[in-house]
């Protein structure tokens, strides 16, 4: 693929956009061909020159002014073997960039987190996309690409060391300290104005990203957990309902099913996601917590109470200053066990850790994810195209992230 520019970066002076645009300069090779892109000039040529401080013997990036119309973007894509984009909510601004990735042939890589807009994006776009070789992998932020490594990390290190499938894993938020940005408040209080109850819940039903029907649980749900939203867990503790489960859980399915499904992790895979709460107290609370907020959100009048709140205190563009960013951290931690008939099945441990802001950890994602497409023939080629996963980069991308300062870890258990 000849093209002007390797990547291009859509949405470079939003917040996470410019962070992204800093590991660029500051991390990626300093022969690489890339442009900066969005609607104004001038902001534009700011960011360039800010970040030229950062690495000024580098090829800096050009600028390409862009709206979103599909003409113009059209043109964007065709510029580039890859387009990184940041412009949120994806489901008001990003479909048509979508669109014109995938029927250029154009790589395309995004951090949002929105199910119901992932969904429409796979029914629309996954056949024409793998038709012109575009590989299209949305969610590969902090929504979802932790849980989709560590899941395929320990699916595959039972299958190396066991010869067995992966009946379960269970993974667990064991650490977040972080401020929301404007724009992802903007996301999850607007995703409801666009997408009717009935549209959210065909989303959001389990296995509905899978591209080949999932396997129906048979674990036994403890009444505890019915009931009060608490689990426990011997090796990651006490266990509540996570925010950030749902797009986690859904991107983590369709590895399963875009992987071979009972050929790749096994046949009765299950993929569960929580948040370690300090007590079974603490963790009732939370759980209620967030249920009444997602009561609230499906409800129109609180909802736009809500969404103004939102406008008026975080407004899009606008996050945590670098020094409360500096401060911030994220560990996932993950346990999986083997689909064996045993009383005591084998298990494995995994863990994704980050110190730092969870914005420039974004940033790192998307980055080092378009360094494997870019730099990866043989990978690409086996990919094809299509509407993928942050997973199916597999070691690669991984290895990539560990050279970026991420922990990202898995060992064998001991045997009880």
């Amino acid at each position: 693929m000849s093209r002007k520019y390797d990547l291009i970066l859509l949405g470079a002076t939003g917040y996470t956009g410019r962070l992204c645009a800093e590991h660029i300069t500051k991390s990626l090779p300093t022969d690489l061909k890339w442009a900066v892109s969005g609607r104004s000039h001038e902001r534009l040529s700011a960011l360039v020159e800010e970040i030229k401080s950062y690495n000024p013997d580098r090829i800096q990036p050009a600028v390409e002014v862009t709206t979103l119309s599909i003409e113009e973007l059209r043109s964007l894509v065709q510029k580039t073997r890859l387009l990184l984009n940041t412009v949120g909510p994806y489901f008001r601004y990003s479909s048509p960039v979508v669109q014109a990735c995938a029927e250029n042939g154009t790589h395309y890589l995004d951090v949002t987190g929105e199910v119901p807009w992932v969904y429409e994006m796979i029914q629309k776009y996954h056949d024409m996309a793998k038709t012109n070789g575009a590989i299209i992998i949305p969610e590969i932020g902090i929504e979802s690409a932790p849980s989709d490594l560590l899941a395929w990390s320990l699916a595959t290190l039972i299958k190396e060391k066991f010869s067995s499938s992966t009946k379960e894993v269970v993974a667990s938020v064991h650490e977040m300290r972080a401020q929301p940005s404007g724009g992802s408040l903007a996301t999850v209080v607007g995703l409801l104005d666009n997408y009717g109850l009935g549209e959210v819940a065909k989303a959001s039903a389990p296995w509905a990203l899978s591209p080949i029907p999932g396997p129906k649980s048979t674990a036994k749900i403890p009444l505890q957990t019915k009931l009060l939203g608490i689990r426990q867990n011997e090796h990651l503790g006490t266990l509540t309902t996570s925010i950030t489960a749902h797009p986690n859980v859904a991107i983590v399915q369709r590895t399963w099913g875009l992987l071979g499904g009972p050929r790749s992790y096994g046949p009765n895979f299950q993929y569960r996601e929580y948040m370690r709460a300090k007590n079974s107290f603490a963790g009732v609370i939370m759980h209620f917590a967030l249920r009444l907020g997602v009561l609230a959100l499906a409800i129109p009048p609180l909802r736009w109470l809500i969404q103004y709140a939102a406008h008026t205190y975080f407004a899009p563009g606008q996050g945590a200053s670098r020094e409360d960013a500096d401060q911030e951290s994220f560990e996932l931690r993950a346990i999986a066990e083997t689909d064996e008939d045993l009383s005591l099945p084998k298990k494995a441990m995994a863990k994704f850790r980050y110190d730092g802001s969870l914005y420039y950890l974004t940033g790192i994602l998307l980055a080092e994810a378009a360094m494997v497409l870019l730099k990866d023939d043989e990978l690409t080629k086996k990919l094809g195209g299509g509407l993928l996963t942050p997973a199916v980069l597999g070691q690669p991308f991984i290895d990539r992230l560990r050279n970026a300062g991420i922990i990202l870890e898995s060992r064998i258990m001991p045997e009880q």
